[in-house]
Formats: C-alpha cells, sequence, structure tokens
C-alpha cells in the first residue's frame, strides 16, 4: 500500500519540482536607472522632477489657444497624417509580436494527415510487368502532435518581458511622433496668422505711404516742395510694397506645410486669411511637478532600458540546457478503408534535451554584447531626462523675456505712433521738411513689426513649452 502511494506521488513530486525550476529566471530583474534631478527648476517655483506617467490624460492642449479653426486642423491631423500612421502601424508589429512571445509559454498542437505512393522494383530483370507493379503501395498517415517547451530558465519570459518593454516604448515613440507633429502645425498656423497680421500692417502701411506720396507731389507742383521730397516718397512706398510681396510666398510656406501635416496635396488645402491673432495661453505661476513625467520620448527611453535589462537574461538563458516535451499520436495503414482503425495506431511520448557545450565564446560575448546595450540605453535615457530638464528651463526664460521685451516694446510702439502724428501734422504745416516724415514712419513701422515679431516669438515659445512638458500644463487628473 505505501509503494502504491509512493508511485502515485512521484509524479507530482516531477511536476512540481519541474513548477518550481519554472519559477526561476536568468538575468537582472528590472528596476528604473538612477537619475540624479534638481529639486525645482530656476525658472518656476515649485517645480520638480518625478517618476514617468506618460500614460496620463493630456487633454486636447492646443485648445488653449482658443482657435475653433486650429483645432479642427490638428483634429485633422491626428486622424490622417501619414508619419502618424506609420508609428502606429509600427506599434501594432510591436503588439503582434509581444503575442507571439506569449503563446510560446504554451503547448502547441499540430495536426498532419498524408497519402503516400511508394514502388521498390524487384530486381529482376526478367520480372514482368504484373510483378514489378505489385511492389507499388499506398500509406495513408495521420497524426496528431503535442510539443512543450519548459522554461526552466526564463529565457521566453524574458524574450516576453523584452518585448514588452519595446512594445511600450514603441507605443511612447507613436505619442512622442504625434506630439512633435501636432506641435509643427500650431506652431505654422500661428506664425502665418501673425503674417496676416503683418500682411495687414503693411497694407495698410501702402496706403498711408500712398497718400504721403500723393500730397507730397501735389506739394512739389505747387511749388512748396521740392523734387527730393517727391522721391524720397516714392523710394518709402515701392520698398513697403516689397515687403508686403515678400511676405506672400512666406504664407504660403506656412499654408503648404500645414497641408502635408494634415495628410493633404498642397493643391488640395487653402486657408483663408483671419482677421485675428490666437490668444496667448496663461502660463500658471507654480507649474505642478508632475508635468515633466508625460513626456513621452522620456518615457520610450526609459522603457528601451527596460527591453534591454530583459535582453540579458535571454542571453544568460543560453548557457542552460533547453527541456520541451513532445507527444504524439496517430494512425497508419496501406488501406484507406481501414486506415482509422485500432490496429494501425501508433503513438510515442518523451522528453528532449538540447544544450551546447562549445560554442568558442560565442554566448559569452553575446551576453557582453546584451550589458553593453543596456549600459547603452541606461546613458540614452539619462541624457534624455537632461534635455528635458534643459528645454522646459529654456522656454521658461524664453517666455519670460519676451514678456518683459513685449512691455518694452509696447512702449516704443506708443511713443512712435504718437511722434508719427506729431510729425506729420507739423509736416502738413510746412514746418519741417519731407525727410523728417519718412524718418519717423520707417521707425513707426519698424516698431509695429518687431511688437508682432515679439509676439510670434512668444507664441511659438509657448507651444514649445508645451511640448517640453509633454502636451500642456494642465495638472493631470487624481488617481
Amino acid at each position: 500500500m505505501i509503494r502504491a502511494s509512493r508511485s502515485r506521488l512521484a509524479p507530482l513530486a516531477v511536476a512540481l519540482g519541474c513548477g518550481l525550476l519554472a519559477a526561476c529566471a536568468v538575468g537582472p530583474d528590472y528596476q528604473r536607472p538612477s537619475m540624479a534631478t534638481p529639486a525645482q527648476f530656476k525658472q518656476a517655483e515649485g517645480w520638480s522632477a518625478a517618476t514617468p506617467a506618460d500614460t496620463r490624460s493630456k487633454g486636447d492642449w492646443w485648445t488653449s489657444y482658443g482657435d475653433p479653426q486650429l483645432d479642427a486642423l490638428v483634429d485633422e491631423l491626428n486622424r490622417s497624417n501619414q508619419t502618424v500612421a506609420q508609428y502606429e502601424a509600427q506599434y501594432r508589429q510591436a503588439l503582434a509580436l509581444v503575442r507571439s512571445s506569449r503563446g510560446a509559454l504554451f503547448p502547441s498542437v499540430d495536426f498532419s494527415a498524408s497519402k503516400n505512393r511508394a514502388a521498390q522494383g524487384s530486381g529482376s530483370s526478367g520480372s514482368s510487368l504484373s510483378s514489378a507493379s505489385s511492389g507499388i503501395r499506398d500509406t495513408y498517415n495521420t497524426q496528431l502532435g503535442v510539443s512543450w517547451e519548459l522554461d526552466l530558465w526564463g529565457r521566453l519570459r524574458r524574450t516576453l518581458e523584452a518585448n514588452q518593454g519595446s512594445a511600450q516604448a514603441s507605443l511612447a515613440d507613436w505619442a512622442n511622433m504625434r506630439l512633435s507633429l501636432q506641435s509643427q502645425l500650431v506652431q505654422n498656423y500661428l506664425q502665418l496668422r501673425v503674417l496676416d497680421e503683418q500682411k495687414r500692417l503693411l497694407q495698410a502701411t501702402v496706403d498711408t505711404y500712398q497718400r504721403s506720396l500723393t500730397l507730397t507731389q501735389n506739394q512739389y507742383r505747387a511749388g512748396v516742395s521740392g523734387p527730393d521730397a517727391v522721391a524720397q516718397a516714392q523710394t518709402q512706398l515701392k520698398s513697403t510694397q516689397a515687403d508686403l510681396i515678400d511676405l506672400t510666398w512666406q504664407r504660403a510656406q506656412f499654408e503648404n506645410a500645414i497641408a502635408v501635416l494634415m495628410g493633404k496635396a498642397p493643391a488640395d488645402f487653402s486657408l483663408a486669411e483671419s482677421q485675428a491673432i490666437p490668444g496667448l495661453p496663461s502660463i500658471p505661476v507654480g507649474l505642478p511637478s508632475q508635468l515633466l513625467e508625460r513626456r513621452p520620448d522620456i518615457a520610450a527611453a526609459e522603457r528601451s532600458v527596460m527591453a534591454a535589462n530583459a535582453g540579458i537574461g535571454v542571453a544568460k538563458a543560453a548557457y542552460f540546457p533547453d527541456l520541451s516535451l513532445s507527444m504524439s499520436g496517430g494512425y497508419s495503414s496501406s488501406s484507406f478503408a481501414n486506415w482509422v482503425s485500432l490496429p494501425n495506431r501508433y503513438w510515442s511520448v518523451g522528453p528532449s534535451l538540447a544544450m551546447t557545450l562549445f560554442d568558442a565564446g560565442q554566448r559569452s560575448a553575446e551576453v557582453q554584447r546584451n550589458v553593453a546595450v543596456y549600459d547603452q540605453t541606461v546613458a540614452q535615457y539619462r541624457q534624455t531626462v537632461l534635455d528635458g530638464l534643459r528645454e522646459v528651463e529654456d522656454y521658461l526664460a524664453q517666455l519670460k523675456t519676451y514678456q518683459d521685451e513685449a512691455v518694452v516694446r509696447e512702449q516704443a510702439l506708443a511713443a512712435a505712433r504718437e511722434s508719427l502724428r506729431l510729425t506729420t501734422n507739423q509736416y502738413r504745416a510746412g514746418l519741417i521738411g519731407y525727410l523728417d516724415v519718412v524718418t519717423t514712419q520707417a521707425t513707426a513701422l519698424s516698431n509695429e513689426r518687431s511688437a508682432l515679431n515679439v509676439l510670434q516669438g512668444r507664441l511659438v515659445a509657448s507651444v514649445n513649452l508645451i511640448v517640453a512638458l509633454g502636451g500642456g500644463w494642465q495638472a493631470p487628473p487624481a488617481e
């Protein structure tokens, strides 16, 4: 009785032992690389860096500019941009690879059925045709097989872990590319709207200069002004008209870039001029510390480290033997009529052990290569974090500088407008020459365009800051 109990417990012990062995996995378990980061940013109080959280919802950050047409353009980009479609397809490939490596953990079942017709000669040259024909035989085979590789050393699990890390990195790459293209479109759109305003400014200036030229010509005919004043007025008018023409091709370039980002041919897209420039988003004084965590490029770099770490385990598992179990069974007969019958059955079952005994250092070299790949990805991750910190600092400083400059520019513009008004009145009263008017008008126009350039710089810098923060400065929802 005791022997019978032991015989029944033996298979259970073997199965339990295999399960315990399968629980181990060679190679290092993944830990996020350490990264020394500052407690806060220089340019914004209350900032600190933390753990990447790129999967958190960021919202439609471009809506902060309050332009419905811009919202529609970005929505079209999300649907139709071909580069985004490429990265989405790459992510689906990575997911398929994860499913494939997960399936390798389970047994596989195969089925086959065949018919073979073979002949063997009698070896006698005088044999009759009938006797030769009697050597032809038909064989019918059907087989069902099951095979399973026992993942004793974790090679398959490390492979799955590596593919999962690569898939997560691919997802982050997709998000990073989408964010980058959204940024390009928003910047192009904002700069195009500033150009629209510059065109209106230059057109109004051309009209003003045309009236000044007419006035100067009338004064010349009346003998009040000389021919030099007329020449100066014409020069000023033509130069401004040339600047206005130059803006036309600049606007066309931005419009064509927006069309391609939306997945359209430039000939099939046009953007009408607008009478207003989108508003500059209001940047909060105290930015929450979780924002930099959402940068997809940082997440992609960190998950590449995860995949490289698992690759070390895959390489180390090659030192150990592969154990697989296989079982097959079926029917084989020379007659189709009684093919599937008990006398024609056959079966086989057994383990298979395979191990490389000598490879002249190939496995060792592969482990060293994977360790070097891991070290490379760690360095890339840390550099990406440093680049992210620098970009946020740069754009915060740039926005602050532009804000201070905008105040001074507005003051200079107000003074230039007042000076132009007084100079024009003095010229009409005959108190000063036209050269003074030309100089004052040129100064006023320069200040008008400088103020628009500062506004354009502030808008572009705000987009860059949003991208540097991973897509907005709204606080992430509470979990």
